[in-house]
């Protein structure tokens, strides 16, 4: 059995590359992405990028976060308009992680569940403002289903969670497999390509051991024949153009 992925921008963020890529300079303008999977058991997305909020004041959604990232949600762009233009209504949403730039349209999707790691969601209610994470982004009364360690979320390993902790305590990224071949969806476990090639981290994250062992896990799988699609990176992503994966 296999599944269908088309992804899409759902926002762009810029910001200075030195937090994203240690030792970079300049700023960096980047995708916010978000993925529909299709399988014959349902449909999910995987992230649910910026909330609607940052179209009118960047500054009341996210509070201080926002000196740090300038932010666009073109019309039409936001998941849940994405979704409906492909006249599809999602079963469920699968987070990699509660930044607010991948959870901030979970409340959009309207009332189906939110898959993440039982130590993502731990973190998150545990977190120092300004880290990140928006409580009202994930705080959106779904029901959440709290998941420990690798998920496989139809049950025949078509679509499998894999942790890929070090970017935040419980951060996950999205094994599928499409008729073509095996993809993984790395979200935010590593931001570029070059992250990957040159070892190279961002300034800030949870634990940077997890990170380079969250490196070694994806070059893995990449040497298996999987083909990565990175969290933000803009070589890989140029522009608002949905795509088949």
């Amino acid at each position: 059995m296999t599944a269908n992925v088309r992804g899409f921008t759902t926002g762009w963020l810029e910001t200075e590359l030195a937090g994203l890529l240690e030792g970079g300079e300049g700023r960096i303008r980047i995708p916010v992405l978000s993925y529909l999977v299709e399988h014959p058991k349902g449909s999910l997305v995987f992230d649910t990028g910026l909330h609607t909020d940052m179209r009118v004041d960047p500054v009341a959604r996210i509070g201080r976060l926002a000196r740090h990232f300038a932010s666009e949600l073109a019309p039409d762009t936001a998941v849940h308009e994405r979704t409906a233009a492909l006249e599809v209504t999602p079963d469920m949403v699968v987070c990699s992680h509660l930044h607010f730039d991948h959870c901030g349209g979970n409340g959009l999707l309207g009332d189906v569940p939110i898959v993440v790691q039982r130590t993502e969601w731990e973190a998150a209610h545990d977190a120092d403002p300004g880290t990140g994470y928006v409580p009202a982004d994930f705080e959106t009364g779904q029901d959440v289903r709290l998941v420990d360690g690798e998920h496989d979320v139809f049950g025949d390993g078509t679509v499998v969670c894999v942790p890929t902790p070090g970017h935040t305590a419980g951060h996950q990224s999205l094994r599928v497999r499409t008729a073509e071949r095996e993809l993984v969806l790395t979200g935010d476990a590593c931001y570029f390509r070059r992250s990957l090639e040159t070892s190279t981290l961002p300034m800030f994250g949870h634990d940077r051991a997890e990170q380079l062992r969250t490196f070694d896990v994806l070059r893995g799988l990449e040497a298996a024949g999987a083909h990565l699609v990175f969290g933000h990176d803009p070589d890989q992503w140029p522009d608002d153009t949905p795509r088949v994966l």
